[in-house]
């Protein structure tokens, strides 16, 4: 199951204390430093589920370091954590505001910091303290408490009504094995495939009110955000398609205006299943809406080309 959302503590390790320790066969300190405590990184995945069992746990904990020993030893530093999760998390400390977008390959965030270890009563030791009885306490290490919100990357997002034919196209022209079937939500998670270099993202079925989370709403509007170019796929079998395209717009400029500036083509989808004449027809309402049209079927070998063409030559 695809989690894209959720909450989760972090916290880094505790520095160890420092020893206080005196030589047995000598005058004189060898207490030792303790170790540094475990940061916590994060670092950007392909895998979109990652989240899935970053979310299993409510705190993720690094190790703490080890406290200085006698004869001087330092104590053990505590490794370092290394978090997965996908490119387009936005990971946002609740306390602060202060936000980190883990977008691209080589993204390594350092989240929490470890603290670092205290100082042995050798540290101390002067010419006018000789025997130094304390030690330096580590530090505690950095706490933060996130929220974490997965916006997937694609350079080309399909939208449209449930059942608009967008999980079939994506089968056709990727290697992706969406549910397919002819009912409302269909699809339950976004589906992605890839064609050319370029990641197609098949976002789950939009109704009226997904701004305000009905149906399943939010949960992918977000999704579309960062996309280049969107197809916006409008069956042949609606009764108003030009009815059915606006309430879909109304929907992205509801949740976020800046939706509507991505550059947008429409797909006519499923023309196999009408005559020639109605599709000519439906053509001939969205003419007014003045976006250039693709009738396509999965069917068609030659619709499938011309989309793959468009595809291809998409901004990114």
């Amino acid at each position: 199951m695809l989690v894209t959302e959720g909450k989760v503590k972090f916290k880094a390790g505790d520095g160890g204390d420092g020893k206080v320790s005196f030589y047995k066969n000598r005058k004189g300190p060898d207490g030792g430093n303790g170790g540094n405590g475990g940061s916590i990184y994060v670092t950007g995945t392909s895998d979109i589920y990652a989240l899935s069992n970053l979310f299993k746990k409510t705190e993720i904990e690094a190790e703490n370091g080890q406290p200085g020993m006698s004869s001087k030893k330092a104590g053990k530093l505590a490794d370092d954590m290394e978090v997965k999760v996908p490119f387009g998390t936005v990971i946002t400390d609740k306390t602060s505001g202060e936000t980190f977008d883990i977008t691209e390959k080589d993204d390594r965030v350092l989240l929490c910091r470890g603290g670092e270890g205290g100082k042995g009563n050798w540290e101390y030791r002067s010419s006018k303290n000789t025997t130094p009885m304390y030690a330096e306490k580590g530090l505690k290490g950095q706490k933060r408490d996130l929220h974490i919100n997965l916006k997937l990357i694609a350079d080309v997002g399909l939208i449209g009504l449930p059942n608009a034919g967008k999980s079939s196209l994506l089968k056709e022209l990727t290697n992706a094995s969406p549910k397919i079937g002819n009912y409302p939500f269909t699809t339950l998670e976004p589906n992605l495939g890839e064609l050319g270099g370029k990641i197609i993202a098949d976002i789950p079925g939009l109704i009226k009110g997904a701004s305000e989370g009905k149906g399943l709403g939010i949960k992918f509007l977000k999704h579309v955000e960062r996309v280049s170019v969107l197809f916006h796929c409008l069956s042949c079998e609606l009764k108003d398609p030009e009815k059915s395209y606006k309430q879909i717009r109304n929907e992205l400029k509801e949740y976020n205006p800046k939706l509507l500036k991505i550059p947008e083509i429409i797909l006519l989808t499923k023309t196999d299943l009408v005559s020639e004449e109605e599709v000519k027809s439906v053509l001939e309402v969205l003419k007014k809406l003045k976006k250039k049209i693709l009738p396509v079927s999965i069917h068609d070998w030659d619709s499938l080309e011309k989309l793959k063409i468009l595809i291809s030559k998409s901004s990114v």
